[in-house]
C-alpha cells in the first residue's frame, strides 16, 4: 500500500498579477473564471484543477511550477 500523505498547496498568482499590472478580474476574464474564483484561488481555499493551473501560467506566461509550491508532510 501506498503511505498516507496530506500537503500543503501555496499560489503565488496576486505576486504574478502584481508583476503583469493584472486585476482580479482582469485575470478572471482572460482565463474565462470569476473575479469571484480568482480570489479563492489566491486565499487557498479554492484548489484549481491541473487544467486550469494551465491556464493560470499561459496567462502569465511561466510554467504551473513557477505559480504553485507544494509541500508534502508524511504521516
Amino acid at each position: 500500500m501506498g503511505k498516507n500523505t496530506s500537503g500543503k498547496l501555496d499560489n503565488h498568482i496576486q505576486m504574478w498579477r502584481s508583476k503583469n499590472k493584472m486585476t482580479q478580474a482582469d485575470l478572471g476574464k482572460k482565463i474565462g473564471v470569476s473575479r469571484q474564483t480568482i480570489i479563492s484561488i489566491e486565499k487557498n481555499k479554492y484548489t484549481p484543477s491541473l487544467a486550469l493551473a494551465f491556464e493560470l501560467a499561459l496567462a502569465f506566461g511561466c510554467s504551473i511550477e513557477d505559480l504553485f509550491d507544494y509541500e508534502t508532510e508524511k504521516d
